[in-house]
C-alpha cells in the first residue's frame, strides 16, 4: 500500500462499493430499474447475457431485446450505468439504437413490464409481437406496490385455481355482454402477460362523454400497481389479443358449446317464440321469449304447443338453443328466471279445458339480449346482473 495514497485508495474501493440507491426516482424509472434487474438476474443465474434466436428460451430472447433497446436509449444508459455491475451496457450502441426505432420512454416501461410467451394461458405466458404496440395511453403509469405483501397470496391462489381447473380464463372480447360495470372490486383478469386484481373501485362519476367512470386501484402480478381508470382498463383488455377474464372459483362452466370427451350431457337452453294470433303477443312476437331447460329432444318437447298453455296455445319456433354439460339444469333454469324476472309476461290463458293458467317461463326481452346472459353464464358473472326492462339492458347489480 505504500505507492497508494488516500484518493488512490479511495478509488480503489470504489470499485467493489455496491452502487447507492438513487433516491428521487421517479414510477418510471423505477420500472426501467426493475428490468433491469431482472436481466441482470438472468445473467447471474446463466452465466452469460440474454442473446436472440429462435433455438433460445422465449425469456432470454425477450430480455435481449430488452437489453438492446436501454443500450439505445441515452437516458437509460446513464440511469442504469451506476448498476451495471456486469458491464451489460457495453454492448454495441449503434446497433441498440436501431431497434429503439420511435420507443418512447413510456413505452419502454411497458416494455419492461414483466411478460412472458406460451400457448398455455393458465400459465401467464403470452407475448405480443414487436408490431403489436402496447396501448400505454390507456393506462396509467405503473408504479411499485408497496404493500405487494397483501396481495401475493391472492396471486398464488389464483394461479393454483387455473392450474387446477378451478378457475378459467376466458377471452375478453368486445360486445353488447362486456361493459365497464364488468370490472368489479375483488376480480381478477390478464392483461399484458401478468394476473391483474382489481384491489379498490372509486366512487363513480360522469365522464365528458355522458358515460359513468370510476378510478381504479389495479394491483399486478409482477409487484406493481396503476391507478387507472376503469375504461382505460377496459379498453386495454380489448385490445390485447391475450386478455383474459379469470372466472370466479364458484362459478365454473357452466355449459359449453362443445363438450369435452369426459362431459356428461346434462340437456340445452332453448329460447322460443309464440306464433300466436292473440293480438298482444303478435304486437310483441319479436321481443316476447319463452326460456326454459331440458333434458330431452326441444323439437319434440316443443311438438304440442298448441295444445299446452306453457306455449301460450300456439305454435313456436325456436329462435336459439344452447347445449348444457355437467349442469344442474333447475338450478340454471331458476338463476335464468331470476334475472329476467322484471320483464316476466303477466298473462292468464284458459287451457284447452277452459281452465285459467298463468304461463311462467315467458319474458319480454330482446333476444340479443338473452344471448348476452348466456355468455355471463359462461363466465360466471351472470349471478351480479339483472335484466332492467326500461333500458333493456342486463344492469350490474351485485348481491
Amino acid at each position: 500500500m505504500s505507492n497508494l495514497d488516500l484518493d488512490e485508495l479511495r478509488d480503489e474501493l470504489a470499485d467493489f462499493a455496491r452502487p447507492a440507491k438513487a433516491v428521487g426516482r421517479s414510477a418510471r424509472e423505477e420500472r426501467i430499474v426493475a428490468g433491469f434487474e431482472e436481466i441482470q438476474r438472468f445473467v447471474e443465474q446463466h452465466g452469460h447475457a440474454p442473446r436472440h434466436g429462435e433455438d433460445h428460451d422465449i425469456f432470454e430472447r425477450l430480455y435481449a431485446v430488452r437489453l438492446d433497446r436501454l443500450r439505445g436509449l441515452e437516458d437509460c444508459r446513464t440511469l442504469l450505468a451506476p448498476l451495471d455491475h456486469q458491464g451489460l451496457l457495453d454492448g454495441d450502441e449503434s446497433a441498440a439504437a436501431a431497434l429503439v426505432d420511435d420507443l418512447d420512454i413510456d413505452d419502454l416501461a411497458a416494455e419492461l413490464e414483466s411478460a412472458a410467451g406460451d400457448e398455455s394461458i393458465t400459465q401467464l405466458r403470452h407475448v405480443r409481437t414487436s408490431a403489436d404496440k402496447r396501448v400505454a395511453e390507456e393506462i396509467a403509469d405503473r408504479d411499485i406496490c408497496e404493500d405487494f405483501a397483501r396481495f401475493e397470496p391472492l396471486f398464488v391462489a389464483a394461479q393454483r385455481d387455473l392450474d387446477a381447473g378451478i378457475r378459467t380464463a376466458r377471452p375478453f372480447v368486445r360486445d353488447a355482454g362486456l361493459l365497464k360495470a364488468d370490472i368489479a372490486e375483488g376480480q381478477f383478469f390478464i392483461l399484458g402477460g401478468q394476473i391483474a386484481y382489481v384491489a379498490d373501485v372509486g366512487e363513480t362519476f360522469r365522464a365528458p362523454n355522458g358515460e359513468t367512470d370510476a378510478r381504479l386501484r389495479v394491483v399486478y402480478s409482477n409487484g406493481t400497481e396503476s391507478n387507472l381508470l376503469r375504461r382505460s382498463l377496459q379498453r386495454a383488455l380489448y385490445k390485447d389479443e391475450a386478455g383474459r377474464r379469470i372466472t370466479e372459483p364458484a362459478a365454473g362452466p357452466l355449459f359449453a358449446e362443445a363438450s369435452d370427451d369426459d362431459d356428461l350431457a346434462s340437456g340445452t337452453i332453448y329460447v322460443l317464440r309464440s306464433k300466436s294470433a292473440n293480438p298482444m303477443i303478435a304486437a310483441h312476437r319479436e321481443l316476447l321469449h319463452k326460456i326454459g331447460v331440458t333434458g330431452g329432444d326441444v323439437a319434440r318437447r316443443v311438438a304440442n304447443a298448441k295444445l299446452d298453455p306453457t306455449f301460450l296455445m300456439a305454435e313456436v319456433e325456436i329462435a336459439a338453443t344452447y347445449e348444457l354439460f355437467n349442469i344442474n339444469r333447475t338450478r340454471l333454469e331458476n338463476v335464468i328466471h331470476r334475472v329476467f324476472d322484471p320483464a316476466r309476461l303477466d298473462v292468464e290463458i284458459k287451457d284447452r279445458f277452459g281452465q285459467p293458467v298463468i304461463p311462467r317461463e315467458w319474458f319480454l326481452v330482446p333476444l340479443f339480449v338473452i344471448d348476452e346472459a348466456i355468455g355471463r353464464i359462461r363466465d360466471g358473472t351472470i349471478t351480479d346482473y339483472q335484466y332492467d326492462p326500461k333500458t333493456a339492458k342486463l344492469e350490474y347489480k351485485p348481491a
